[in-house]
Parts: C-alpha cells; structure tokens; sequence
C-alpha cells in the first residue's frame, strides 16, 4: 500500500483516518500530513487524521505543501521530523509526489547524495528532477 523509499520513510497519497491503523500495525512511528486543508472536495480534515494518530500511538506533523511551492521553513520542518522520529515515518499529500520532493529536499540538506536520493525515490516510481537543482547541502 504505501511506497517505501528507503528504511527510514515511506510515502502515499491521501490516507484516511482508518489507514493510521495499519500505519502503526506495519511500524510507522509518525505521520506526516503534507496537504493543506480542503484542498480538495472529500478529503478527510487533517484533525481527523491527527486523533487516529493519537489513538494508535504515533506522533502526527502537519507540513502542508500548496501551489505555492517548498520553502525553506518547510524543509527544516521536514529535517526536524525525520531527525526527531524513533522509527520509520510516512509522509502523505494526493499523490505523495509533494512528500518524496519534500523529504528529497530535506535529506539533500542533511548532506545526502542528490543522485542517490534521486535513485530512491525512482525506485518508489517518483521523479525528483522538479527541485534537482535545489538538492544541494546547505
């Protein structure tokens, strides 16, 4: 169900309140929300998913991605997340295509390889070449 890019995130589209469930049954220490709220037509408000995350026990972080673009605000915060959590994080948006440019650009911060950042997040059928030339450590 959702796409691992590597051992330490997983990313997926829009998630409902009852997939947090099995998030936590297959590990996942921490949600993170990359969708601002009513976005779209039908999408569960983030509160929701938040309360689910609360009940099964995982830590929930809330990093919406608009229109707009990335930030570097946002990217810290993903830098955070992925530095403060005790195990593997999902990170969801639609089409989990905002959450893998996201965590992209937080690991090239961190000092990661940018071709091997790249490489992974293909492997999980995503394209990072849309914020390539920002993947550089900061």
């Amino acid at each position: 169900m959702f796409r691992k890019i590597d051992d330490s995130i997983s990313v997926f589209g829009q998630i409902q309140p009852e997939d947090v469930a099995s998030a936590a049954a297959q590990g996942f220490t921490t949600i993170v929300n990359n969708r601002p709220e009513e976005e779209e037509h039908g999408q569960p408000a983030g509160d929701a998913i938040k309360a689910a995350a609360k009940e099964a026990g995982l830590a929930y972080v809330a990093i919406p991605i608009t229109h707009a673009g990335f930030s570097i605000p946002q990217v810290d915060a993903m830098r955070k997340v992925m530095a403060e959590a005790t195990g593997p994080v999902l990170a969801f948006c639609r089409s989990g295509t905002r959450s893998t440019l996201l965590w992209a650009l937080a690991s090239a911060a961190e000092g990661g390889d940018a071709d091997e950042i790249a490489r992974k997040a293909a492997a999980a059928g995503y394209d990072v070449s849309p914020v390539r030339p920002f993947m550089a450590p900061r």
